[in-house]
């Protein structure tokens, strides 16, 4: 089959400086890259697929694609759920998981400086052994990237008290839309030189320049945590029992929350023995020097609020399965229907029992399947809408359910996306939450950076 002459001329200057290796082209393989994990977000066929090992490598790239004003759509692991990483009609999808290396860790200043292919899970493990420890842990922590986190923001179980991937970004090198090299942020402590385009960067989504080094905080290792379950016989009683231990002034290492339907499709995956007449089950652990003295105070709290049964954890291991139940959630939500729409709407911890509740409203309307796991210590909830994509009329309903739980979002004081970012999903959703002035100014943030539009165009707005 005849080429376009186009995209021929694009990758033969493409090559003038990747490896042949690097540059892949064949229809079959380049198709497998142009989607992420999410539902209901269009992706494009890419021109060509581009596997860059160094920073050189990106400049040319993007040096290639401003010259032919061809767009560039970058990627890392593809674990993400809001379409950000989707391709375009005749884009280069540049890929970064080839750029997978920890080029340095400092015990003294509390650092280390990575590429942006690095998987998450390798870089705690990594640290660990130097008696440190990087806190942001996304679900998706054994497979998803660290570039792909300053991508889209990401959190994970243990934000309550440690923070977001935001809050340990202290520096980046980034590739402009034409080429240039960017250095931003510092390797110091403290740093207040200028306008923060490091903080800028995070969550972009890949729009204003490509990830190709960080610079990311580190922590002292903390002690192993303990992990308590608590049942309640409704969503009020959990989310009461959230109010209780914040205001309490605890600060547990996780506190999250699994729904009925959660926990029954949890020991269908996996027969884990799970409570499944319960309404909501709290998970607190704490990995202070006593955690079993914090798990007893919290434990109390808990009774306060209606509890029907505390249970802490006696040993590492036991707590170790609880979490395992909890990170089963969204496998195990999958296996209900075959598909499965995750939203990631945060609302005010007070709010928290009002969007449950709502949530079970918007089920019972629609008639789906919607099952919710939560980070209940920051509001962060993840209603996930199960449904059969085959099946038109219940995808449309899954569609506008989905929706509705974004709008109940907002009306609780709270945001459509508090980890996985907005993509395609969310585009139109970011425009309703920002407001016109907002947007004006991203958008002019957005061509200050890339005035030709070239980096990932048709997602955020």
């Amino acid at each position: 089959m005849s080429r376009d002459p186009l995209i021929t001329d694009l990758i033969t200057r493409l090559l003038d400086g990747l490896p042949e290796d690097a540059v892949l082209t064949d229809p079959d393989v380049t198709a497998s890259y142009s989607h992420d994990m999410a539902s209901f977000c269009p992706a494009g066929v890419p021109a060509v697929v581009v596997l860059p090992r160094t920073t050189e490598q990106v400049q040319h790239v993007m040096r290639t694609a401003t010259e032919l004003r061809v767009p560039v759509v970058p990627q890392g692991a593809r674990s993400g759920l809001s379409g950000a990483a989707n391709a375009s009609d005749g884009c280069i999808v540049l890929s970064l998981i080839r750029m997978d290396r920890v080029l340095e860790i400092n015990a003294v200043d509390r650092y280390a400086v990575v590429e942006p292919g690095v998987i998450n899970a390798d870089l705690s493990r990594a640290v660990e052994e130097k008696g440190l420890c990087y806190p942001p842990d996304p679900s998706s922590w054994e497979m998803c990237t660290i570039g792909g986190n300053i991508g889209t923001a990401s959190g994970g179980l243990c934000c309550v008290k440690y923070g977001v991937t935001a809050e340990y970004v202290l520096g980046l090198k980034v590739v402009l839309a034409d080429g240039r090299l960017l250095t931003t942020g510092r390797r110091t402590a403290k740093g207040v030189a200028g306008y923060d385009l490091t903080r800028l960067f995070v969550g972009s989504e890949g729009s204003l320049g490509v990830v190709v080094e960080a610079v990311l905080a580190l922590k002292p290792k903390p002690p192993q945590q303990l992990v308590l379950a608590a049942e309640f016989s409704s969503a009020a009683a959990a989310g009461d029992a959230v109010c209780r231990i914040m205001e309490g002034g605890h600060v547990p290492s996780l506190l999250e929350l699994m729904d009925r339907t959660t926990l029954k499709a949890v020991n269908d995956l996996a027969r884990m023995g799970l409570p499944e007449e319960t309404e909501a089950l709290l998970l607190a652990a704490f990995d202070t020097a006593d955690p079993s003295a914090d798990l007893a105070a919290v434990g109390a709290l808990c009774e306060a609020a209606g509890a029907t049964q505390v249970v802490p954890a006696e040993t590492p291991a036991e707590s170790e399965l609880l979490l395992k139940a909890r990170r089963l959630s969204l496998i195990a939500l999958e296996a209900v229907k075959g598909a499965t729409m995750i939203d990631d709407v945060c609302v005010p911890r007070s709010r928290l029992t009002e969007m449950l509740e709502g949530v079970e409203r918007i089920a019972a309307k629609f008639q789906l399947t919607i099952g919710v796991c939560a980070h209940a210590g920051d509001g962060n909830t993840h209603p996930t809408v199960c449904f059969d994509a085959a099946d038109p009329e219940e995808s449309r309903r899954a569609r506008e359910s989905f929706d509705e739980i974004m709008e109940l979002g907002l009306e609780l004081g709270g945001t459509i996306t508090g980890e996985h970012g907005v993509g395609v999903l969310k585009k139109e959703w970011l425009a309703r939450e920002a407001g016109p002035v907002a947007m004006e100014l991203q958008r002019a943030v957005k061509d200050a950076f890339d005035p030709l539009g070239l980096l990932n165009p048709g997602k955020l707005f």
